[in-house]
């Protein structure tokens, strides 16, 4: 029995909320999970029905194309049965409350996949449900992207503790939030490069700070970009304006001097085969989307958050994290629900 098998276990029956619910070492056996998932479809075409017969709700209040990619296919592949329920197609939230319609999934599913606004319905789906709950993404945390982005990270420097990563832009969202929490969790130095007003918010941050002190990471939040950028591995950028919001003229303004583009990756001194740009898609890197040639309009502005340059360079390995989604996701829900007696390592 393998060290990651040992740890895997120690999930079974859990819901995935939030990144800080769990152990450095728990985070590190998905995240192996998901590479050993990923070897061998690509070396047997296949995997492990660790979900063989098993049922699952995917619930959307948000749209989404990776998230909703990742669990169906995902799922399938793991020989699950998956129903989409998206935004307008159920009375969760509406006509009926959260806690009842938990009560009523949990009946007739055997997990759940919850991808919305709010952190306290997640956390209501997995405590009324007692199935297996997985968050897609909320308004606080973003769990099941953080397994896919270390993922690719391992992936491409054969290890994460002592890594380097920069995040971009705005600092005060769920990706920022995650990144430097799951970050520090594993021994990455995770630096949040944004002005002071959308830096995350002091409870974020002592919550990093705490991990540093078992883990050894240096995080850092600052609003200098030479400072921040300087010695990084990673940088990582994301949407200026979060999914529901509208406020595309005052985030250009703020987030323009924030743009990952070939002058910032100069600024890292980071040596060739050392660096590597991440984006969790979608990317406003060209004129070619309906925002784009909006913002184009409007701004004077196509590409904001990274330039297409950066976005097609050699640095870039976003379409590797995009399809990590699907392994890592794979790898969570045959950790919390599959049968793992199945488990083979690679």
């Amino acid at each position: 029995m393998t060290d990651t098998l040992t740890t895997l276990k120690t999930l079974q029956g859990r819901s995935l909320l939030k990144e800080k619910d769990f152990t450095p070492a728990q985070l590190q056996a998905m995240i192996d999970f998901a590479l050993n998932l990923k070897h061998e479809k690509q070396t047997k075409g296949k995997v492990t029905k660790y979900l063989h017969d098993k049922s699952i709700i995917l619930l959307f209040q948000k749209t989404s194309t990776r998230t909703r990619l990742s669990f169906e296919i995902g799922g399938d592949e793991l020989g699950a049965y998956t129903v989409y329920i998206g935004p307008d197609s159920s009375q969760f939230g509406k006509k009926e409350s959260v806690e009842d319609s938990a009560r009523v999934f949990g009946r007739m599913a055997d997990g759940i996949e919850f991808r919305g606004f709010a952190q306290d319905d997640v956390e209501t789906l997995a405590k009324y449900s007692g199935v297996p709950v997985w968050n897609g993404l909320t308004d606080e945390w973003h769990p099941t992207q953080m397994i896919a982005d270390f993922m690719t990270i391992q992936e491409n420097f054969g290890h994460l503790k002592g890594l380097t990563l920069t995040y971009v832009g705005d600092g005060r969202n769920n990706m920022a939030n995650s990144l430097l929490v799951t970050g520090t969790m594993l021994g990455v130095n995770v630096h949040i490069v944004a002005p002071k007003e959308l830096q995350p918010a002091q409870e974020i941050q002592d919550i990093a700070a705490g991990y540093a002190k078992e883990t050894g990471a240096e995080p850092m939040i600052t609003d200098d970009i030479d400072a921040g950028v300087k010695g990084s591995n990673i940088l990582y950028t994301d949407v200026w304006v979060s999914m529901g919001e509208d406020n595309w003229e005052e985030r250009i303004k703020e987030l323009l001097p924030y743009q990952v583009n070939m002058d910032m990756i100069k600024k890292t001194g980071t040596p060739e085969g050392e660096l590597i740009f991440m984006h969790c898609l979608p990317a406003f890197h060209d004129d070619q989307t309906t925002y784009s040639k909006d913002t184009l309009a409007k701004y004077g502005v196509a590409e904001m958050e990274v330039t297409d340059e950066v976005f097609r360079s050699k640095f870039a390995r976003q379409f590797d994290e995009a399809e990590n989604r699907k392994h890592s996701i794979m790898a969570i829900m045959a950790a919390t629900l599959g049968d793992l007696s199945l488990y083979q390592a690679n």
